[in-house]
């Protein structure tokens, strides 16, 4: 282990002094950098709240950019270059958690171009989906390229395709591999994401072998495409009381339900009234924040408005309320009677 330590120091000493000064900043409220072609709109104070990733050392803010929000083909109407721009947008105005994935196709490369005169400043994650350990080289080095870097600050194995389609054994073959990668400083740490699969989750978990989980965590209880049973729940529960007893950073995605509570509320309940569905996406980030155990929240952000009201809605006060309750309440009422909810399997 201290040979380990001895030789991660060399490779990651610059990055511990950014990080170090990357919190400062954060917390002192200036943004700096920007790139040719980034927008005009820069602040000069950091409103977004920051909370120390886990044992990462890492202070971060609480809302992350979720690339799952940029693939054209998952809704996204943006072109290329301004799906870069908007990126590098929500760089200017605060976030510094940058989370994609190969199968999130062209998201790695606009991520990559966005981010690539300012990489020292973010937090850069992004996973790994194959099943086979001796692919797994050979994976990490197309996200390095598609992203335009020599490093990751996390690599997680992915949920799906990933830790689903595989066993406990082989998901930690891959771990083995990972780790060989995090010994030739090409990833500082190793995580995983689950969008349900959750004993498999705490088991992984419980080897002791990660920093960082990813779960699948929001006021709808619900994964990639299944909504979770009470036994589901329950392992999820165990999943996060041994990752923060083992003192993980702990990221919750499908904080809308996948849109659920978002982008697609009115298409999934249209009868929900259009004013208060306006209010879903921030009830289910302050149901989120109040357990303490979760350290950010990672967003898919399609359009720059999204991420405008995402900061705003972060940035003042996240105290879940009695109104948040109702309104959660009241539009699940209608939305689990659809079609999109009813046809989800249960796990």
């Amino acid at each position: 282990m201290q040979e380990h330590s001895a030789r991660l120091q060399k490779a990651w000493d610059r990055r511990n002094f950014l990080k170090t000064s990357i919190a400062a900043t954060v917390g002192a409220g200036a943004v700096g950098g920007k790139a040719a072609g980034s927008d005009d709109s820069q602040i000069d104070e950091n409103p977004i709240p920051v909370r120390k990733f886990g044992k990462t050392e890492w202070e971060l803010p609480i809302l992350a950019y979720g690339g799952a929000g940029i693939p054209r083909v998952w809704g996204n109407p943006l072109s290329m270059a301004d799906r870069v721009k908007m990126v590098r947008y929500g760089y200017d105005q605060g976030l510094r958690y940058f989370d994609t994935a190969g199968n999130y196709m062209e998201s790695q490369a606009i991520m990559g171009e966005a981010l690539k005169d300012v990489r020292d400043d973010v937090y850069l994650v992004s996973k790994v989906e194959t099943t086979d350990p001796t692919k797994v080289r050979a994976a990490v080095e197309k996200v390095l390229s598609e992203l335009q870097t020599n490093r990751l600050d996390a690599i997680l194995i992915h949920g799906t395709p990933g830790i689903e389609q595989m066993t406990v054994k082989r998901a930690m073959e891959i771990h083995a591999e990972l780790v060989k990668l995090q010994d030739e400083g090409i990833t500082q740490y190793i995580g995983l994401s689950a969008h349900s699969y959750f004993g498999k989750a705490l088991a992984l978990i419980s080897s002791g072998g990660f920093d960082l989980c990813m779960l699948a965590y929001g006021y709808i209880p619900r994964g990639h495409n299944q909504i979770f049973s009470q036994r589901m729940l329950n392992l999820r529960e165990e999943c996060l009381e041994k990752a923060h007893e083992l003192e993980m950073g702990v990221a919750a995605m499908k904080v809308v339900g996948a849109g659920t509570l978002g982008t697609w509320s009115g298409h999934i309940a249209p009868e929900f009234d259009n004013e208060r569905a306006k209010g879903l996406p921030g009830a289910s980030f302050r149901w989120t924040l109040k357990d303490e155990r979760i350290d950010l929240l990672v967003v898919g952000m399609r359009l720059k408005k999204e991420i405008d009201a995402n900061i705003e809605t972060v940035s003042g006060d996240v105290a879940y309320t009695e109104d948040d309750r109702k309104l959660l309440d009241d539009y699940v009422n209608i939305a689990y009677e659809s079609d999109a909810i009813k046809r989800m399997r249960i796990d």
